[in-house]
């Protein structure tokens, strides 16, 4: 690529171009929007089988696995522009003026929500589709109304220039101006991209490393911008005698397949597994792990990584070797350690290390005060898992798990994300950089606004989503009252 004063030539125009178009952007018809996320849906499943095939090659991912991935990237799509249409998402409010308000007189007072402008979307190594070009983190930002700069990632690059040219063709199909999305590849321009003034807030889900090399830079910009980042979890598992006693196998078996999905190359997947001591279970689940023959990682990179994050795990002499191995293959083999709780808590900080690819570590406690130790010894995670009875007392273990986590699950299995209006896909650091935003499911979108408020502002001159008329029809909360819109907003 050619360079122009240190940047791309290529990110230049995209910045450039983003810059412009966003305040046409953001005063573009919601339903508008939806129009573009549609066609972007439609072009994508009409080459989907051309695109599972290219993925295949550069990811090492099987068939079905991507077929699915894509049939929820156009979903995410969809879901964004009925969400779009609909307007909820702008959280219109109207206080009228109120010269009796019991604080005192009250003007006459409109909050909205409003996008920031162009937006960096990091795409994700793990899942080609949904967490990359025309990902989730795309969707939501085109429909808040942020034009859109996505940095490819370097493990698929043949499939994020094939990507992205549907959906630069489904965006100029649809009448969209200029500017709206673009791709940049490299890593030094991902650097110059969260450094670009006219940038106004990035997306990222990768390492803890790389995240945090990038957070840092958005802070220490003259302007800092808000970084939403993805960073790194094990995911706990913590186990009840009661459920350890009334169904060993099947958690034995779920626990297996879950920490080897598609190699363990999950960011949710189960990396700490809390059993009792006392129980045949760990023993079971030594058995299942060890049953599950090895499979090839996304890169040479993402294998050589594993293996590095194994080497200080191999190394210690207070952790046993229970199945797989540590030593570097081509295709590594489900590793699973184990320890005591006592170890666990005492040696934490080591311990709770990720480690990206199919391994994970067995801790058995001999009561409940030791299983509560190890909860509180978490760092932020994106999820925290209790496999339990009904009749289980563990109400402090969730209060303990809600103050570390992002989404609580009982009897269940981490892995697999379900893209909806209530998910949580998030967590305190260094699981994310921003715990009260998800980067799942339709809540999303709120990482690209910012509010506004007007105060005794003539109709004319606010957002249509806060005139009297309510030209747009949008959802709105008036002098502390829910009104649903006139009528349906119109595709």
């Amino acid at each position: 690529m050619s360079e122009t004063n240190g940047i791309t030539a290529e990110l230049e125009t995209a910045m450039a171009d983003a810059a412009d178009v966003a305040p046409t952007l953001a005063a573009s018809l919601t339903t508008t929007r939806a129009g573009w996320l549609r066609a972007i849906a439609d072009r994508l499943d009409a080459d989907a089988d051309a695109l599972v095939e290219l993925a295949m090659r550069e990811s090492h991912l099987t068939k079905p696995r991507l077929t699915g991935e894509l049939v929820r990237t156009t979903f995410q799509l969809r879901l964004f522009a009925q969400v779009a249409q609909e307007g909820r998402f702008l959280e219109a409010t109207i206080d009228h003026a109120d010269p009796e308000w019991p604080m005192g007189a009250r003007p006459d007072l409109r909050r909205v929500l409003r996008p920031l402008g162009p937006a960096a979307v990091f795409a994700a190594s793990n899942f080609p589709f949904a967490f990359s070009v025309a990902g989730g983190d795309t969707a939501a930002a085109i429909a808040a109304g942020a034009p859109v700069v996505v940095k490819a990632h370097s493990a698929h690059p043949e499939l994020s220039r094939a990507v992205a040219t549907h959906v630069q063709a489904a965006l100029a199909a649809s009448g969209a101006p200029r500017g709206v999305f673009a791709l940049v590849e490299g890593r030094e321009t991902g650097r110059a991209l969260v450094s670009d003034p006219r940038l106004t807030v990035a997306t990222f889900t990768g390492s803890l490393n790389g995240g945090r090399a990038l957070f840092d830079l958005a802070a220490a910009r003259p302007e800092p911008i808000p970084f939403y980042g993805e960073l790194g979890s094990i995911n706990p598992v913590f186990v009840t005698p009661a459920a350890a006693a009334s169904r060993p196998e099947q958690i034995a078996d779920g626990f297996a397949a879950s920490m080897t999905l598609s190699v363990g190359q999950f960011c949710t997947k189960p990396g700490v597994l809390l059993v009792p001591e006392s129980s045949p279970l760990g023993d079971l689940v030594v058995a299942a792990v060890g049953a599950i023959a090895g499979g090839p990682m996304l890169s040479d990179g993402m294998r050589d990584g594993y293996f590095a994050s194994l080497a200080p795990l191999a190394a210690r002499d207070d952790v046993e070797l229970l199945a797989g191995s540590p030593d570097r293959v081509e295709q590594p083999t489900p590793t699973l350690y184990g320890t005591d709780a006592h170890t666990f808590v005492a040696h934490a900080d080591e311990l709770l290390e990720e480690h990206f690819g199919p391994a994970a570590v067995l801790v058995r406690y001999s009561s409940e005060d030791e299983l509560l130790a190890v909860a509180r010894t978490l760092r932020g995670q994106l999820t925290a898992t209790i496999q339990g009875e009904p009749g289980d007392d563990a109400g402090e273990l969730v209060e303990i798990l809600a103050d570390k986590a992002g989404r609580v699950l009982f009897n269940g299995w981490p892995t697999g994300v379900s893209v909806t209006y209530a998910q949580q896909h998030g967590g305190p650091y260094p699981a994310t950089t921003a715990p009260h935003f998800t980067s799942v499911g339709t809540a999303s979108i709120g990482r690209f606004l910012r509010p506004v408020a007007y105060q005794d502002t003539p109709d004319a001159l606010l957002p249509p989503a806060l005139q009297e008329a309510n030209p747009w029809g949008v959802p709105r909360t008036v002098d502390g009252t829910v009104v649903p819109p006139p009528q349906a907003n119109p595709a």
